[in-house]
C-alpha cells in the first residue's frame, strides 16, 4: 500500500506563488504500478474537484481554471510529485489532497484509490 504525504501549503497574499510536494513511500512503490498521481482539492463550501493529474508515461492533465498557472511534475529519484501553482487566487483557496489511482479512467473523488492527509493553501487577497 501506498502512503501519500503532501507539504508545501501556507498563507500567500493574490498573484503568489506555493509549490507543493507529495512524497509516496510504501513496500516496493514505483510510479509505474499507477495509472496517475493527481492533486485534487475542496474547499469548506466545494465539492472536491480535480486539479492536474500526471502519469508514467509524463501526460498530464489540468483542470481549466489552473491552465497556464499551475505545472505538476515528477521526480522519480525522490518519489515525489510536485505542484507549482504561480498567479494564486482567491478561489485557490482549498486544502490540497495528492491521490494515487490504480485503474486507467477513475478521476471522480470518491472513487480513488489512495489520498494524502492534504495541506492547506490560503490566497488572501
Amino acid at each position: 500500500e501506498v502512503q501519500l504525504v503532501e507539504s508545501g501549503g501556507g498563507s500567500v497574499q493574490a498573484g503568489g506563488s506555493l509549490r507543493l510536494s507529495c512524497t509516496a513511500s510504501g513496500s516496493g512503490f514505483t510510479f509505474d504500478d499507477y495509472s496517475d498521481i493527481g492533486w485534487y482539492r475542496q474547499a469548506p463550501e466545494n465539492e472536491c474537484e480535480l486539479v492536474s493529474t500526471i502519469s508514467p508515461d509524463g501526460s498530464t492533465y489540468y483542470q481549466d481554471s489552473v491552465k497556464g498557472r499551475f505545472t505538476i511534475s515528477q521526480d522519480n529519484a525522490k518519489n515525489t510529485v510536485y505542484l507549482q501553482m504561480n498567479s494564486l487566487k482567491p478561489e485557490d483557496t482549498a486544502v490540497y489532497y495528492c491521490t494515487a489511482e490504480v485503474v486507467p479512467g477513475i478521476i471522480e473523488c470518491k472513487d480513488r484509490d489512495y489520498w494524502g492527509q492534504g495541506t492547506q493553501v490560503t490566497v488572501s487577497s
